[in-house]
């Protein structure tokens, strides 16, 4: 049976959801800009967008959202009822902990079996029913699990972890799934990469090798009993992260959306910018902000926010093109925004060994000059234009939004106490998700019954799946390099490379960061970025915080930065507009993002460390002195603002060339840590600004005059 959803406008059918058919994408991009024409300025048409064309352009760009649809049958009731227990599990771990082989072997061997059940082979295998084969896969995910649970006390006591020929069998079937689910449910990227580095120890030791990567011979036991028995393979830090703690946060985003937690950030959005000139484009900074911070999915959160914003700035003149971009470039911002990041954040308190408070602050400040580079550029060119914000009158209320939804965000200030407390992370996840529960039974809007409970249970496992199967695949390579030693090797060829100069090693490792990370969600990303290229820092004596910080903005721009921009496909996807334009348009809104962390290696202030001693294994860094807090704030915010300035060749009126690269230059030395390259673009900019200033201020005279 076809299920049709028709266009409200024209009354044509647009998407087809029959299981064995083939989506026509592009007709539903197409699709979106007739539902656009019609549209109105007023906020009551938030949801311009057809839900089932946004959906298409998510599923042709996001693997992730290419599932089945079971509305009924027993089957439906399995996945359900898996998804809610899987949940739960994680809920009783937290506080009843096993040991970590053991739990990160469910954690795995559960989520693929439910990945299995829920996405399907190809974008042409049905949408309505499991396949036969699937059940197959599912039962091989849980085999290797239920091995290690029955097998665990002889492993980890007899044996002492050396694998023997049943253990190789069970790992190549466990590594066979891994790489099959997560290619279902992140793409090829992963696990084309990680069956590069599987391949690896078993030609590492081969005469056609380079000298640099020559390795002795390793034989199955050594690869496989790396990969399955150990804590340094498929089951490594990045599932022990997944376990502990990223599925709890994805699991209280879950509960946040429940209680209509977009909603609020939306509508609060609206109420604080949408009148402001360029209105619409500064909603879609904030709310998307906010959103990217907690879902820690760029492109989901492109077309969930964007369905609306975007639309919104195309009616007050923005070009198809930027508004995409805006769009793009403010959800990947939200994976470095504080407190949460996209729970990158706590990944890497794990493996940098520093308190999850010591990185929150120091991400913070970057953070602030991201998106204040996004909103500059976004106001300027509005007033470059000439672009209104929406009619006072049309939107919501600071004061009724908040007295509707705003205790909604008292989880997260319950959540970031905790973390100041030193709480630790698990359970201030667990005990944050319960009291989200109750607030939400203030208000009628918010109020979460025992279906939303069950509901948000299932959304959050659901919604796991990705970052699991990711943080699995990443096991792969993680265990490889563990065993092999490649990370030594890759991080020696950056710094030869680099010959001794940080700036050269800095452009290296970030282009090897945008390269690892490359259509990765920002987790991964991070993973692999910290493992392959922040050892090359650690050679110049750059902070270990610093070095990682580093490596994680590059690893999560990727997703904005030609060609491969997956993100800014995402938003021109929704917006209609060029893809490429709007990726190198969206790399240029987020240039503050690719300025910023080479400020904070040479001026580590900025993210409130203090750099003397040089101490790259401390277990806290001490702030640094008030004052040098002050000036690098000061400094970067005026220089951030004034390269967006120079970008746009508007401030207070339009600017020529010449002027756009002396304000540039200017800018460039104010973001310089340095007195005199301070002083000097201070004065650049001051007076560029007295001029513009004076000349908006001069009336024009008529032509007859």
């Amino acid at each position: 049976m076809n299920s049709q959803v028709m266009d409200h406008n024209s009354g044509t059918p647009i998407y087809n959801d029959d299981a064995n058919s083939n989506d026509d994408v592009n007709a539903n991009e197409n699709a979106i800009l007739a539902q656009q024409t019609n549209a109105h300025v007023e906020t009551e048409d938030y949801d311009d967008v057809d839900p089932s064309v946004t959906q298409a352009i998510l599923e042709k760009y996001d693997r992730e959202s290419i599932t089945r649809h079971i509305t009924q049958g027993p089957v439906k009731y399995i996945i359900a009822t898996v998804c809610i227990l899987y949940s739960l599990f994680h809920l009783y771990i937290t506080f009843n902990p096993m040991p970590s082989l053991l739990q990160r072997s469910v954690h795995v061997g559960v989520g693929f079996a439910l990945i299995f059940l829920i996405f399907p082979a190809s974008k042409k295998s049905s949408r309505k029913r499991v396949a036969w084969y699937d059940w197959i896969w599912f039962v091989l995910s849980l085999s290797g699990m239920t091995y290690l649970i029955y097998e665990y006390q002889d492993i980890v006591t007899s044996r002492g972890g050396m694998a023997n020929s049943v253990d190789v069998i069970l790992s190549i079937i466990t590594v066979i799934c891994v790489l099959e689910g997560s290619r279902r449910i992140t793409g090829w990227i992963l696990p084309i990469l990680a069956s590069i580095f599987l391949l690896y120890p078993f030609v590492s030791h081969l005469d056609f090798m380079p000298d640099r990567l020559l390795t002795r011979p390793y034989d199955m036991g050594d690869i496989f009993g790396q990969l399955f028995l150990k804590t340094e393979g498929l089951y490594s830090v990045a599932i022990g992260a997944s376990v502990t703690f990223i599925f709890l946060f994805i699991l209280f985003g879950a509960f946040l959306a429940r209680s209509g937690m977009g909603q609020l950030f939306n509508d609060l959005a609206l109420a604080l910018a949408g009148d402001k000139k360029g209105g619409p484009a500064k909603v879609a900074v904030i709310s998307s902000g906010f959103m990217g911070s907690i879902n820690g999915s760029a492109l989901s959160n492109v077309v969930s926010t964007g369905a609306f914003t975007i639309p919104l700035m195309k009616k007050v003149g923005y070009h198809k093109d930027f508004a995409g971009a805006v769009e793009a470039s403010a959800s990947v911002g939200g994976q470095i925004l504080p407190p949460i990041m996209g729970a990158s954040a706590f990944i890497m308190a794990e493996t940098t060994g520093l308190p999850y408070s010591t990185i929150a602050l120091a991400a913070l400040l970057p953070a602030i000059l991201y998106y204040l580079g996004v909103i500059a550029q976004v106001h300027f060119r509005a007033g470059r234009r000439d672009l209104k914000g929406m009619a006072k009158e049309s939107l919501p209320q600071v004061k009724e939004v908040l007295k509707a939804r705003g205790h909604m965000l008292l989880p997260i200030v319950f959540l970031i106490y905790l973390l100041i407390q030193n709480v630790p992370v698990g359970y201030a996840a667990a005990y944050t998700i319960g009291f989200t529960v109750v607030i939400s039974m203030l208000r009628k809007e918010t109020r979460m019954g025992f279906k939303d409970i069950l509901g948000a249970l299932e959304d959050g496992a659901r919604q796991s799946l990705a970052v699991m199967a990711a943080c699995a695949v990443v096991g792969i390579i993680i265990g490889v390099v563990s065993l092999t030693s490649f990370g030594t090797v890759m991080t020696s060829s950056i710094v030869t490379l680099g010959a001794g100069s940080l700036l050269l090693t800095l452009i290296l490792t970030m282009l090897a960061s945008m390269v690892l990370g490359m259509g990765l969600p920002s987790i991964p990303a991070y993973i692999i970025t910290a493992t392959m290229a922040a050892p090359a820092l650690a050679g110049f004596d750059v902070p270990i915080l610093a070095a990682h910080m580093f490596v994680f903005y590059f690893g999560v721009f990727a997703n904005i930065t030609p060609p491969v921009c997956l993100a800014a496909f995402a938003g021109a996807g929704i917006s209609g507009g060029d893809p490429m334009k709007t990726g190198y348009l969206s790399l240029k809104l987020a240039l503050a993002g690719f300025i910023v962390p080479f400020m904070f290696i040479y001026n580590p202030a900025m993210l409130m460390i203090d750099p003397t001693g040089l101490a790259v294994t401390a277990k806290e860094f001490p702030l640094p002195p008030v004052m040098d807090i002050i000036i690098a704030v000061v400094t970067s915010v005026v220089g951030v603002i004034g390269l967006s300035a120079a970008l746009e060749g508007y401030f207070k009126g339009s600017m020529n060339s010449i002027t756009r690269i002396i304000l540039a230059i200017g800018a460039l030395l104010l973001i310089y840590p340095g007195l005199i390259t301070g002083v000097i673009g201070g004065v650049i900019i001051l007076g560029i600004a007295l001029l513009n200033i004076k000349a908006s201020k001069t009336p024009v005279l008529p032509l007859n005059v």
